[in-house]
């Protein structure tokens, strides 16, 4: 009787065990077909919308949808994401009349981080050498979270060059006001809270043996589709590939000792970690000649709650800025909020089109 029970068992484990080895088999082939299905939907998106231009500092790879002779908008995104941030917002742009461009800086994307010291200034300067290149005399800046403050760094490097400046929580506040209103206790506490969970830290560190098992582990299942924009965060790294590697310490917020000298010693800090904490935009916006645009989340997990010194901006220049508040969003408004977001964005980029009709015009 035991000798038959532990067949039976055997049997069933054994019979399991190859339903599973079956089922595993024929998942990793269909990664397989989705991986070659995006593979080629990113390589003809990046044929018609990909471009690259060597700076001083590093090559940078962009993006750009519509007309050339219409509106450009230039977009830097937030951290961790890449130059397909606004691509589900293209359409909707490039219908209204602008020409969207959207640039990878450094770390992010497929373009990689410099081998010599830089600062979130030397990615303003890119983008002054990508509307060079371009022939744009001209353009509408603006940026989501770290993005912002590149926008904002560009407008007091370049001031001229900017028509207008749209922020998106980010750039129109100095970075580490809100820490330094902390109490001690209270900036304790954040500053340890900000340990990245181990599983999120290693599959944004991780190298990987081919660009289909990087993609793997971005690939989001539950979303479906061949999802190719992921490949344009995977990139070869020596024989290895990777997505983010390395970008956390280039950030100086690897861990809770970075960030603390960040928050409390940053010009000890690494040049491009402590350059967001430079960037003052109380400075910056002090004599402020054009038309910007605040997207500011308002809720109980911002980690950038700059409401006050938003609403106290805006009334500086009642004039000039127009401030508009999402209860409820913690900080990626485009993302939370797409429609409200696109219905804003464009309501203020049709005022400035409007008002300035030939600006334009290029050299």
């Amino acid at each position: 009787m035991k000798i038959f029970f532990l067949f039976t068992y055997l049997s069933l484990t054994l019979g399991n065990s190859c339903l599973m080895a079956q089922s595993r088999k024929a998942a990793e082939m269909n990664m397989e077909q989705v991986y070659a299905q995006a593979n080629s939907s990113y390589r003809e998106f990046e044929r018609k919308r990909g471009g690259y231009i060597q700076t001083a500092n590093v090559l940078m790879h962009y993006l750009c949808w519509g007309n050339p002779k219409n509106v450009p908008l230039i977009w830097s995104h937030g951290s961790f994401s890449h130059s397909y941030e606004l691509a589900g917002l293209a359409k909707l742009l490039t219908d209204g009349g602008y020409y969207l461009i959207a640039v990878d800086y450094y770390g992010h994307g497929q373009t990689p981080i410099p081998e010599k010291e830089v600062s979130l200034y030397n990615s303003a300067d890119d983008i002054r050498v990508l509307m060079d290149s371009l022939k744009i005399d001209q353009a509408i800046l603006g940026g989501f979270s770290r993005g912002g403050y590149i926008a904002a760094a560009f407008y007091q490097s370049y001031p001229d060059r900017v028509k207008a400046l749209i922020l998106e929580d980010g750039g129109s506040v100095a970075f580490n006001t809100f820490n330094h209103q902390m109490s001690e206790e209270a900036l304790l506490t954040k500053i340890r809270s900000r340990v990245p969970e181990q599983g999120v830290n290693s599959i944004y560190e991780a190298s990987f043996d081919s660009p289909m098992a990087a993609y793997e582990s971005l690939y989001d299942k539950s979303a479906g589709g061949n999802q190719f924009e992921l490949l344009n965060i995977v990139k070869r790294k020596g024989n290895q590939w990777v997505t983010y590697a390395g970008l956390s310490d280039f950030f100086y917020m690897k861990d809770d000792q970075q960030f603390k000298n960040l928050v409390l010693k940053p010009n000890n800090s690494p040049l491009y970690g402590a350059s967001i904490t430079m960037v003052q935009p109380k400075i910056i916006f002090r004599n402020l000649r054009v038309p910007l645009l605040i997207l500011d989340p308002v809720s109980d997990h911002d980690p950038m709650p700059f409401e006050k010194d938003n609403i106290a901006l805006a009334n500086q220049f009642p004039e000039l800025i127009t401030r508009i508040e999402f209860a409820g969003v913690e900080h990626n408004i485009h993302y939370e909020k797409p429609v409200q977001f696109s219905h804003e964005l464009l309501k203020f980029l049709n005022i400035v089109k409007k008002e300035t009709p030939l600006f334009l015009q290029k050299k």
